[in-house]
């Protein structure tokens, strides 16, 4: 007989052992213990490693990988098209940190985080912070954020452009056809590239509007191109997306984006010309600090006008809210700040009337934290889904059903610990190979470099304090 047969035989149980064996009571909980399915203790959790690799999708994104004391690894995303940097910097802040307190650990890190691609690093640890404390503690991230609104995510598919519109009728209806129920196109001055007058803009010195890759088009910002849309251009404008609506159908929605770099001016003379085609959003037609214009253009026209997947922290969202500038927010859980502070920019947004879509367009890593969000925020409506056509998409991940996305359009929102998956290494080495890189040296390798960097983070001044001297 053992001693947990001899204390149930007894009649002791742990009670019996504390009155009558004290020099039992710890060997009884251990026992109990022991069958306690405890995932780690969380209490003593460290981190001790910051790493990253890249990923390979439609975009280009890096992975960061958080080890700790307990053999728990978590993993969080750097945004598409952002530097490993950003998050590696942060290392020797990092190690020592108990992960499982999320907010506390963001609140320090978030002074190095920016809009757009510079808030990567810090966003890429506050997701595998989550995904670290709910292995820690058992629990999804959706759990941890309150719990779930809706247990499937709509995804929205966003589509590659085609000049012509009967094409892109039927790529978009493709899309339809193997379930999503929310669409996405680009409708841009792009579209007026052979198209005599459409556009009027001061040509030479390197001025071209058309090319989204020129220095022209990628620095000067929307005000100041003199990019202007003739009649001849907006009307062809609004021929291809009659053109595509009658393709796709009228009863689904459909949203536009990429429209170019012009002012607020011709984007009320666009939005109202589309109007009549019951478009789901325009999105980002000016850049999101235009405050005023933004609320210009959403007084100007019937269509719902959207914005916001550059925008860190609720800070930046909240001009916007508060002059009612947008019909519907759009954060990039990679750029707002993560899943707490991207669920508050949601609960925010319902505040002042205003329903909030997800911009997302990176590896299955963000994905799976951008259903947690979506999951555990009430006003959601869709998230943003790239790679409906990338191969081997899925093959990054284990542990999750396949496919991720069921014929319904809607991707299941997991119920395992964490952010609900594993990486498959074999799968990202086999993936580094094709692309002629060693995996040795980009699947996760170390970043001891990084160990040992120092500053002096703090944002206000030391009071210096000097002691009185005795007199004599």
């Amino acid at each position: 007989m053992n001693r947990r047969q001899l204390l149930k035989g007894c009649g002791w149980g742990l009670a019996g052992a504390a009155a009558g064996a004290p020099s039992l009571l710890a060997e009884a909980a251990a026992e109990v213990r022991g069958q306690v399915n405890t995932n780690s203790e969380p209490s003593q959790l460290r981190i001790t490693d910051l790493r990253v690799a890249p990923m390979f999708g439609s975009m280009r994104s890096y992975v960061v990988r958080l080890d700790t004391n307990q053999g728990l690894s978590g993993y969080g995303e750097i945004r598409d098209g952002a530097s490993p940097t950003y998050a590696l910097m942060l290392k020797s802040r990092l190690v020592g940190e108990n992960p499982c307190h999320v907010d506390r650990i963001f609140r320090k890190l978030k002074q190095f985080g920016g809009h757009a691609r510079q808030a990567g690093g810090v966003v890429a640890v506050e997701i595998a912070c989550w995904d670290l404390a709910g292995k820690a503690w058992g629990v999804p991230c959706w759990q941890m954020l309150g719990g779930q609104f809706r247990d499937a995510i709509r995804l929205y598919a966003d589509t590659t452009t085609s000049a012509d519109a009967d094409e892109m009728g039927r790529r978009l209806k493709a899309r339809r056809d193997r379930g999503f129920t929310f669409l996405k196109m680009d409708v841009g001055i792009s579209l007026l590239r052979d198209l005599p007058d459409g556009l009027s803009y001061p040509r030479g010195r390197g001025v071209e509007p058309l090319d989204p890759r020129s220095p022209f088009a990628r620095t000067v910002p929307h005000p100041f191109t003199g990019v202007r849309i003739t009649d001849r251009g907006l009307a062809r404008l609004a021929e291809y997306v009659a053109a595509v609506r009658e393709g796709v159908g009228w009863d689904i929605p459909l949203a536009a984006d990429h429209f170019g770099h012009f002012g607020v001016e011709d984007g009320i003379k666009l939005a109202q010309a589309l109007d009549p085609y019951n478009l789901a959003w325009l999105e980002d037609m000016i850049p999101w600090f235009y405050t005023d214009d933004y609320v210009r253009l959403r007084q100007a026209c019937r269509t719902p006008i959207l914005t916001g997947e550059d925008i860190y922290l609720k800070e930046g969202f909240l001009p916007l809210f508060e002059k009612k500038a947008i019909a519907i927010c759009h954060p990039d859980l990679m750029s707002s700040g993560g899943l707490l502070e991207t669920k508050k920019i949601g609960d925010l947004a319902m505040e002042h009337g205003i329903g909030m879509a997800l911009h997302f367009a990176g590896s299955p890593v963000g994905l799976f934290a951008s259903v947690h969000c979506a999951a555990a925020t009430e006003n959601f409506l869709a998230l943003e889904f790239h790679d409906a056509d990338t191969p081997g998409y899925e093959d990054a991940i284990e542990g999750v059903p396949k496919p991720l996305v069921g014929q319904d359009g809607f991707m299941a929102v997991p119920n395992g610990p964490g952010l609900g998956f594993e990486l498959n290494l074999d799968a990202l080495e086999a993936a580094l190979r094709r692309r002629g890189l060693d995996p040795k040296d980009h699947l996760f390798p170390p970043s001891d470099q990084w160990n040992n960097e120092r500053s002096w983070d703090r944002l206000w001044s030391q009071t210096r304090q000097t002691a009185a001297r005795a007199p004599g």
